[in-house]
């Protein structure tokens, strides 16, 4: 990455100048200093709320979407925007209120890189080529065999940039707008033998556009409100192209042998290690985002090898004498399809996999030259002088059905470098995530490694090519990590029990220890008993029921200690059989059935099924616990157990103090309901599942602990949330308004007996491209529930979105301030520097590290008519960490959009069984063949009982 001045081509360009961000002004006006000194500054101070009515006319109009001044009566509802539409319209989010100044002040190193750029006129044009080809690399070889030849007679001798599709830049204009050329490309099949005759290709390059860098100076230093996105796409292609020659690409992500060494993690698979890297614009200027990646690729081995690894069999020379049975074959067609082999036999070649054998080498014949029938064994001793071993094993086939290639498997090694795309087992994800875990330091340091290898190959393509893109196009890499100054909140102080010795806890790194409190308000649960669905004895399952429920009265629960019914030991394979006698066992003793406590069966695959059951047809609410730790009995298990029994018997285990004393600005002063949402979609290649949409919403203010949650299935991977809002049609009724916002408002009503004055709305999984689709949609629909309940009612809305699928992480400077895993403090707060450059935005690492790097939360307004300041927004959504039911730990994700998320999953297990849980289960690789999507079939409801308390957690 060395900076490099870049001389000018085809006519005089400006000077070099670099490109820096000009400074935001904070919530004063004054710009922020440079590095502000390490204090501590006091906190916000709340403010009043006051608005009279609020209109939406800016949806209507679709112009900007920020707060605007109250207007006298409410604009009609907009229409629902579509996808197509929604992608044309310019949305303005919600600006940058200010910098955050609460919180001890603290310097720590960011995986950003500054990157600085001379002025360049950058050209865009569109490549076409004839016959179009699919694959990258070939496009490639066409482009660099068209440059090869035409370059300086018709390029100007120009180094351009290719995205391997259509998209061809350059750093000055072409001495033509649109021209034509024919390529004939020799190809080669990756050992350097020509495979086929020379292909022909016809490529047309056409001008599409012409930008300057000047627009994207004038988005960094807040003079342009759009950023210029075709800008940013040349850069980021010019930063790829190094890696794009010189690693095997996945996704966004890069992976090489050099990067690291690499580590077989089971089943003749191995974990590549690589890095991730985007281009982003921030507050201090353009910056190249660099992460560690690990993924998995098939070992490049013998096939003999890898099928006696996938298959388990044992020792390769024992298993020679093996058959196959239909089973074995069927899982190595599909664990091999498409998979490149080099022979090891005659001349070097290259083949793809297509299929199996139906029958063993030995048995296995083809037409040969005279059209006889010639057995395969016999071929290979007579023209190879090759004796096979492991002819009672299939061979692999190559070709297609009309003329297939027989390969035997032991004369064939698997091709270095190919991506592993199938589900990884249990086994495999443990060993993959053990490579992918470092510590900060490691991390860091592999991140500066694999900074100074991409200079390196850089330079050695240069030299070798004598194309730099990186002086062609005048970008220049800074070495260094970036030091960034950031804040660390304090945590909040909790509210216990009275009854308790502990009323109070103020948190320590991100952990307390509620031994000596109790529940805030503990539940009661009169009436309960528990089924045994494993190996343990009953005297064992009793013991573990008394020492769970013993902990619960401990904690402050008022359950009965003496469960309803003695406890019932059934076969796993009768689990409807035996939920369903329980519960009807209970209704004939005329005691309503409170809490089902669950011993799982010793094997996996039955919780989902429980949990619908119990959810959506028994109207039971369950606890399931695992029979190893029922055996164990520890006690921080039991608490973990207690406080999940507490809060779905409509319990709550602990509350803000600040809260209860109305002391949070913006929360405290009038009614406000926090909305979770999330989206959860199928494993890649199940096309014919919905996807889940989940919202809950805090039925308890001021405290805004407790949630409650509605699911609802909707179309194939459909981002947008369909049921905030609808309209149905009933016979009797006619129009009917309903939608999850409409009924959570209601349940709130209903909860606190007030209506809601503020709506604070955190919005998991919805990715940069899809902000303005989303927010648009979604807006929309929770405004017209609102006003579907009075003409006049839109309380303001928040929305922000929730964000952890991102690559920024967050590396100590000093090791005094550092939690135990060596990552930064929990409560670390970044809004400068690496941030948007106007956009109200901040980085909360609100958790304290357990393995790996920890990886803080992007949280981003898009929508503020409740018009919170930076420290504000901030120090809520850090307080709303440490209200997680679940544990005595602060979460990483603010807890309304960590519920939805739970919520989402759960309901995957009502239609789907064991199957569900969405792509949180790790990816597979569809056929390539897309199924037509089926009809949506609606979700089971949830029974009234379950869906009052937080079932989900």
């Amino acid at each position: 990455m060395k900076s490099q001045a870049s001389g000018s081509r085809g006519g005089s360009q400006p000077s070099a100048q670099p490109i820096r961000a000009g400074r935001g002004r904070g919530s004063d006006g004054a710009r922020p200093p440079a590095m502000p000194p390490s204090t501590h500054v006091a906190g916000p101070s709340s403010s009043s709320f006051s608005r009279t009515s609020r209109l939406g006319s800016e949806l209507d109009q679709r112009l900007t979407l920020q707060a605007q001044e109250p207007q006298v009566a409410p604009a009609p509802a907009p229409k629902p925007q579509t996808a197509a539409s929604s992608k044309a319209l310019k949305v303005k989010f919600a600006p940058r209120p200010g910098y955050g100044t609460f919180g001890a002040r603290c310097v720590i190193r960011a995986n950003h890189f500054l990157v600085e750029l001379e002025d360049r006129d950058l050209y865009h044009y569109d490549v076409s080529i004839t016959p179009e080809v699919t694959s990258r690399g070939v496009n490639r070889a066409v482009m660099k065999e068209l440059l090869n030849v035409n370059g300086k007679t018709h390029f100007n001798d120009r180094k351009p940039a290719y995205d391997g599709r259509k998209g061809f830049y350059t750093a000055g204009a072409l001495p033509f707008t649109s021209k034509d050329f024919v390529v004939k490309l020799i190809d080669k099949d990756g050992t350097g033998a020509t495979r086929r005759k020379d292909r022909e290709f016809k490529v047309s390059v056409k001008l599409a556009s012409k930008t300057v860098i000047n627009h994207l100076r004038q988005f960094l230093q807040c003079k342009l409100e759009e950023a210029p996105h075709e800008t940013i796409q040349v850069l980021d292609v010019v930063l790829r192209e190094t890696p794009s020659k010189t690693c095997t690409v996945v996704g966004r992500s890069f992976f090489s042998s050099k990067l690291g060494q690499k580590s077989e993690i089971g089943f003749g698979v191995e974990c590549w290690k690589g890095f991730y890297q985007s281009l982003r614009p921030t507050q201090m200027g353009m910056s190249l985002n660099m992460d560690v990646s690990a993924t998995s690729f098939y070992e490049s081995i013998p096939v003999i090898n890898f099928v006696v690894k996938y298959l388990n069999l044992g020792d390769p020379i024992r298993a020679a004498s093996r058959t196959f049975s239909d089973s074995d074959r069927i899982k190595l067609k599909k664990v091999l399809r498409g998979v490149k082999v080099d022979v090891l036999h005659g001349e070097a070649k290259r083949y793809k996999i297509t299929g199996i054998t139906s029958v063993p080498t030995n048995k296995l014949t083809f037409a040969s030259g005279d059209k006889k029938q010639e057995f395969v064994v016999h071929y290979f001793q007579e023209k190879y002088n090759i004796s096979l071993r492991y002819a009672s094993w299939p061979s692999l086939q190559s070709g297609n059905d009309s003329k297939p290639i027989f390969l035997p498997m032991e004369l064939c090694k698997i091709v270095e470098g190919q991506r592993y795309s199938k589900k990884l087992n249990e086994r495999q994800i443990t060993a993959l995530l053990r490579e992918a875990c470092k510590r900060p330091r490691e991390t860091e340091e592999r991140i500066r490694k694999i900074a100074s290898f991409n200079d390196a190959e850089s330079d050695k393509l240069a030299k070798e090519f004598e194309v730099d893109l990186k002086k062609e196009f005048g970008v220049d890499v800074k070495k260094e990590l970036v030091t960034i100054y950031a804040r660390v909140l304090p945590p909040p102080v909790l509210k216990y029990n009275d009854s308790g010795k502990d009323r109070t806890i103020r948190p320590h790194i991100g952990r307390w220890n509620m031994i000596n409190a109790k529940m805030y308000n503990g539940a009661a649960v009169k009436f309960w008993t528990c089924l045994n669905f494993s190996s343990l004895n009953t005297q064992v399952a009793s013991s573990f029921c008394r020492d769970l429920i013993g902990m619960c009265r401990s904690k402050g629960m008022d359950v009965n200690p003496c469960p309803i019914l003695p406890i019932w030991s059934s076969s796993p394979y009768q689990i409807e059989n035996a939920l369903s006698a329980v519960h009807r066992a209970c209704c004939d003793e005329q005691k309503p059935l409170e809490l089902l406590i669950i011993i799982l069966p010793d094997f996996t695959g039955t919780y989902g099924r429980i949990k619908r059951v119990c959810e959506t047809e028994l109207d039971i609410v369950s606890q399931c616990c695992q029979p190893k730790q029922a055996r164990k009995c520890n006690p921080q298990y039991l608490e973990n157990v207690a406080l999940k029994i507490n809060v779905k018997s409509g319990g709550r285990n602990t509350v803000l103090e600040d809260a209860i004393q109305r002391r949070i600005p913006l929360l405290s002063d009038i009614p406000t309901i926090i909305f979770g949402a999330d989206v959860t979609h199928p494993q890649p290649g199940e096309d014919s599942s919905p996807s889940i949409a989940a919202v809950v919403a805090s039925m308890d203010w001021p405290a805004v602990t407790t949630y409650r949650g509605l699911v609802s299935a909707q179309n194939h991977r459909e981002e947008i949330i369909q049921d905030l809002y609808k309209i149905e049609q009933d016979p009797k009724k006619g129009s009917v308004h309903s939608g999850m916002i409409r009924e959570l408002l209601f349940a709130f009503k209903r909860s606190t007996n007030h209506k809601p004055g503020r709506i604070i709305f955190y919005r998991d999984g919805v990715s940069e491209g899809q902000f303005s689709q989303v927010l648009l949609c979604e807006i929309d629909a929770i405004r017209k529930a609102c006003q579907s309940i009075e003409e006049s009612y839109l309380p303001p809305i928040t929305f922000i979105i929730v964000q952890k699928r991102h690559h920024t992480r967050f590396f100590p400077t000093n090791s005094a301030q550092t939690d135990k895993s060596g990552n930064v403090l929990p409560g670390t707060v970044v809004d400068r520097m690496i941030c948007h450059p106007s956009e109200h935005d901040f980085y909360l690492c609100s958790h304290a590290g357990i393995q790996g790097t920890s990886r803080p939360v992007h949280y981003h307004v898009l929508y503020d008519e409740n018009r919170f300041n930076a420290d504000t927004l901030q120090m809520l959504t850090n307080s709303l960490c440490y209200t997680y039911a679940r544990c005595t730990r602060s979460v990483s994700v603010a807890p309304p959009a960590y519920y939805a998320h739970l919520a989402a999953f759960r309901a995957r297990y009502y239609i789907e069984g064991e199957g569900g849980g969405g792509s949180d289960n790790g990816s597979g690789k569809g056929s390539g063949v897309r199924k037509e999507a089926a009809p949506v079939r609606p979700l089971p409801p949830i029974c009234p009982n379950v869906k009052n308390v937080m079932f989900y957690c």
